[in-house]
């Protein structure tokens, strides 16, 4: 065992001395040390749950003769985050996730891990530290929200946001909006739409590091704390078997995975994610292939924002396996790849019927005969951009107008609200990118505002920044390369006609390639807007988001 490196022979007395005083007995000291690795706190909804879902998966691993032994992680809440600075300390974090359990599982050499996460980048910084760190590894969430009730109809956060737009617009009363303030998150749990941190826990089912119900089983179901035991017992399993995370995270896996995200219609968030992930394994993977598996696999579920479907519904149509299932049938998930379970996930979801064919529609009536996500390319964005195509309002896919730019989203914010943005307009927000941010972050105030507004089907979005999950409309995010590097998003002027056409995959401005490359040669790269502290640090080693956003020494890998 790896743990035999800090407890067996006399050289190792210093290091009994210490577990002595944290109280473990002899008889402890001769079994699997596992770490499991918490991001409970309390300012984040989605974790406010996650001390009873660590006592239980501790309960699962000591059943199973194990020393289960706790330490943390952090977590931002996209939601609070969101519109302000903080946001810029959001994607950032993953990272610092995955460094910091790095260290952790490091230094004190424990033997297998269980990860405990929930929100947006919590979920994708242990999967990559699960990857770069490769010891036996379970993962099991917090778990999804329940969605609000508001006006006799179901609501999540989408919705809440879209309020804000509204009641600016003068569509809804102060006391309309307090209601949707009061109702719309009813339950601790990651916010209840098919938003980045449900997409990236039911991710983690298709790619096979959680359990059956990781991604779907609501936060305040009894039916969570009995999956954490499971998963604590079955992490004991996987280290008797040493099944490793290089060997469930494959290429074959992580086509899984983006075939599953295209008929669930998943974040956009998720193309940063997937491609980091398989980074940390090993695995080359880009958004380059997103579009031939789109070309292939049906959009099979329009949950919020796309659709008035939630997390708790998919779960009682039969979740995840129900899902892979129903793709199965036309050959489209590799069946052979190993999971956590000890079984492939051929034997995993055989068996696991469709519940509900509203929630998930079976393959000869899908919502759209191509995937949820789309990577759109042309002269704004030669490395690429991602759209979430399963919630652009059909009238959208194609769509031609103005230019309106902007160079920060606070700025954006304040046109969209003053009524200066008009029917036909695309908005540009840059500067937001990975470096130019710094930190990438997520414009799901200025995409509400726009639908609450009434503008989401007569106006689009295009930004180096990306969009929460719970972003709806023509929101075309990741635009590489960025502003900030010299990108042409950063070349576009006011009035330019921006020509978007989803389903040839193209995102181009009408402006002539020698007019473009005179604007290039008189463009002047702009100073740094934080120069100290970890985003300094980040925005210098941070990669494109084309590529996942992740870090290398010099920010070029």
């Amino acid at each position: 065992m790896r743990s035999d490196n800090v407890r067996k022979g006399s050289q190792q007395a210093p290091h009994r001395s210490l577990f002595r005083a944290l109280g473990m007995t002899s008889e402890e000291m001769e079994r699997p040390m596992i770490g499991i690795v918490n991001s409970y706190n309390e300012i984040v909804p989605g974790h406010m749950n996650l001390d009873k879902i660590t006592a239980a998966v501790k309960q699962g691993v000591a059943m199973a003769g194990g020393v289960p032994i706790v330490f943390p992680a952090i977590a931002v809440c996209d939601g609070i985050a969101m519109g302000h600075e903080g946001m810029k300390y959001s994607l950032v974090t993953r990272e610092l996730i995955c460094d910091s359990t790095e260290a952790m599982a490091m230094a004190h050499q424990f033997d297998a891990l269980v990860m405990i996460p929930n929100c947006d980048k919590v979920v994708p910084g242990m999967l990559m530290a699960a990857a770069r760190l490769n010891i036996p590894t379970v993962f099991v969430s917090g778990g999804p929200m329940l969605a609000g009730h508001v006006g006799g109809g179901k609501t999540s956060l989408s919705s809440m946001f879209e309020a804000v737009g509204a009641y600016a617009a003068g569509k809804i009363s102060e006391d309309e909006l307090e209601d949707f303030e009061c109702k719309t998150c009813p339950t601790c749990g990651s916010c209840s739409g098919m938003y980045t941190a449900n997409s990236m826990n039911c991710l983690t089912e298709a790619i096979g590091m959680g359990l059956r119900g990781n991604g779907t089983i609501p936060a305040v179901y009894s039916e969570r704390l009995i999956l954490a035991k499971h998963a604590g017992m079955k992490v004991m399993e996987m280290l008797e078997k040493n099944i490793r995370p290089r060997d469930i995270m494959t290429k074959e896996a992580f086509i899984n995975a983006f075939t599953v995200d295209m008929a669930l219609g998943c974040s956009t968030n998720s193309m940063l994610h997937l491609p980091a992930i398989a980074h940390e394994a090993g695995v080359d993977i880009t958004i380059d292939i997103a579009n031939e598996i789109s070309e292939r696999t049906p959009n099979l579920c329009h949950l919020a924002p796309a659709g008035h479907a939630y997390i708790e519904e998919l779960n009682e149509a039969g979740g995840i396996y129900a899902v892979m299932n129903e793709l199965a049938e036309k050959g489209l998930i590799n069946l052979d790849c190993m999971t956590v379970t000890g079984k492939t996930v051929g034997e995993n979801i055989k068996g696991c019927v469709n519940r509900n064919p509203e929630i998930i529609r079976p393959l000869d009536n899908p919502f759209s005969e191509v995937g949820g996500l789309a990577v759109l390319k042309g002269n704004i964005a030669p490395d690429g951009c991602v759209v979430k195509r399963s919630a652009v309002d059909p009238s959208m896919l194609k769509h031609e107008g103005p230019a309106r730019v902007f160079d920060d989203e606070e700025t954006a914010i304040a046109a969209i609200k003053g009524g200066k943005i008009n029917p036909g307009d695309v908005v540009v927000i840059r500067y937001e990118g990975p470096k130019g941010g710094p930190g990438m972050r997520e414009m799901l105030n200025p995409t509400s505002a726009i639908v609450g507004m009434g503008l989401g089907t007569s106006v689009a979005l295009i930004t180096d920044g990306r969009f929460s999950g719970a972003s709806r409309g023509a929101s075309i995010g990741h635009v590489s390369p960025e502003a900030a590097v010299g990108g042409p998003i950063g070349l576009i002027e006011e009035g330019d006609i921006i020509s978007i056409d989803i389903p040839a995959y193209q995102l181009n401005v009408k402006v002539s390639d020698e007019e473009l490359a005179a604007r290039k040669a008189k463009w002047q790269p702009r100073q740094p807007k934080i120069t100290t502290g970890y985003l300094a640090r980040y925005a210098s080693q941070v990669t494109s988001g084309a590529k996942g956003a992740y870090l290398t020494v010099n920010g070029e890998g």
